[in-house]
């Protein structure tokens, strides 16, 4: 196919220099038809006309972290937005900050540490805020100060007609509360309006265990969790069964001096003989991973349930599911506190209610890689069945399936109602006052800006 890109952002196309790498995303390779780069809302916005008149399948990119590789694609257009990454405070004494769509969360970081604020975002710096915050956004402030969506105020969209929209509590509501934990299926956001937190600094450790039988450390980490203050945000990793290598315990502790610090992580000191422990102030900034790629010849797989109770027989199935999966790794991260302060229906992200998110992650082969696959999602579904829903951002699958689990029905229905106001033929027609195109059934919500 050719095209015409003299009018349109700089573009790369198959044979172009660059292009093989700006093809690639984190867990995928693709072959774009074109990518574009925009450097502004208008450049988005012809670039969604152009695919809109070619017929092609758009795939945006903001950080390319996304585990179902959504940043790029097969003979589409890619809209990276790399080049939209401004960070500009719009209001210092509202401590309101804007991001732009493309920007990662170590751009964001670069800007607010010199104010001493922060945004509850992911663990890693180099994670798209675009992808990350549109699946709903955990991090290491999530019981304090709850999800990155949690601290979202309004947000710009190009709709499907190139139209640009704002979307907040008071414009465009249903879009808004579409985007909050939503995924990318209903426009792209060149830029989100966040309120920043007062963070000049966070203390930050990790706890080493000895031998211990892993189903007791799960339920007395679980125990020392639910009596754990807001300030506290802790997760439980579990190395593969049989692997070299030590149960250990990440923490971050907000807005507490070094003793007070102390004082909260303690009961996480009680849980099973310590071998190594230690706790440092830094900037939240520095708490984030710089990230890195895969090694070549792997590739990652994912899993995650979000759990109500994290009760005897779904800790049993978690360990059951670690000895037949030999080179998984399982995390537990700890919920609760701010985020389950917010109305389930106030945000596409429902699961307000789990206490926990159970998290395993396993690398194989590329050339075993559907066959790892399969066995590991046939393990898993016994430790799923003890959940009520997953986290978007570490979905290891897209199947209709899949997405439907990470949501309640309601839930569910309303973003079909939504996508189907904001599909094409439709948002055409409102803005230009003519009937629709065609009628046709809408496409299941899913994730297509990457960067979680």
């Amino acid at each position: 196919m050719v095209f015409n890109l003299t009018t349109l952002p700089e573009s790369l196309v198959p044979g172009d220099v660059g292009y093989d790498d700006a093809a690639q995303v984190l867990f995928a390779t693709g072959r774009p038809a074109v990518i574009m780069r925009p450097e502004t809302r208008s450049e988005v916005a012809d670039a969604v006309l152009h695919a809109r008149r070619n017929d092609l399948r758009i795939a945006v990119r903001s950080g390319g972290h996304g585990l179902l590789g959504h940043g790029t694609s097969d003979g589409g257009v890619v809209i990276d937005l790399g080049r939209l990454d401004h960070v500009v405070v719009l209001d210092a004494d509202r401590r309101l900050v804007r991001v732009g769509g493309g920007a990662t969360w170590g751009r964001v970081d670069e800007v607010l540490r010199r104010r001493g604020w922060a945004i509850s975002s992911g663990d890693t710096a180099g994670v798209g805020v675009g992808g990350l915050t549109l699946g709903g956004g955990f991090g290491w402030m999530v019981r304090r100060y709850g999800l990155a969506i949690d601290n979202l105020v309004a947000a710009r969209v190009v709709l499907a007609d190139g139209s640009v929209v704002t979307a907040s509590e008071t414009r465009n509501p249903d879009l808004f509360w579409a985007l909050r934990g939503g995924g990318g299926n209903f426009g792209v956001v060149v830029d989100f309006d966040f309120v920043a937190v007062d963070v000049p600094s966070v203390h930050f450790g990790e706890i080493v265990y000895g031998p211990v039988d892993p189903e007791v450390l799960i339920q007395r980490w679980r125990d020392a969790m639910r009596q754990a203050p807001v300030e506290l945000t802790s997760a439980l990793i579990l190395p593969p069964a049989g692997a070299d290598g030590a149960a250990t315990v990440t923490f971050c502790v907000t807005g507490c001096g070094v003793a007070a610090a102390d004082s909260v992580i303690e009961p996480l000191l009680g849980i099973a003989p310590v071998t190594r422990a230690g706790i440092e102030e830094r900037a939240y900034g520095d708490v984030l991973e710089p990230g890195h790629p895969l090694p070549p010849g792997l590739r990652l797989f994912a899993r995650n349930v979000l759990m109500d109770n994290l009760h005897e027989d779904a800790i049993g199935a978690v360990e059951r599911f670690r000895q037949a999966s030999a080179s998984t790794s399982v995390i537990f991260r700890s919920l609760g506190g701010a985020f389950g302060e917010v109305p389930c229906d106030a945000t596409a992200f429902a699961h307000r209610d789990a206490q926990v998110m159970v998290l395993a992650m396993s690398m194989a082969p590329s050339d075993i890689a559907a066959r790892s696959e399969a066995a590991l999602q046939a393990a898993w579904a016994d430790v799923a069945s003890y959940g009520g829903g997953v986290y978007l951002n570490f979905q290891g699958s897209g199947s209709g399936e899949d997405l439907r689990a990470a949501y309640p029905p309601a839930t569910y229905d309303r973003l079909v109602a939504v996508k189907r106001q904001y599909d094409p033929e439709n948002v055409f027609a409102r803005n230009h006052n003519v009937p629709p195109f065609t009628e046709r059934t809408p496409e299941r919500p899913q994730d297509r800006q990457s960067g979680s």
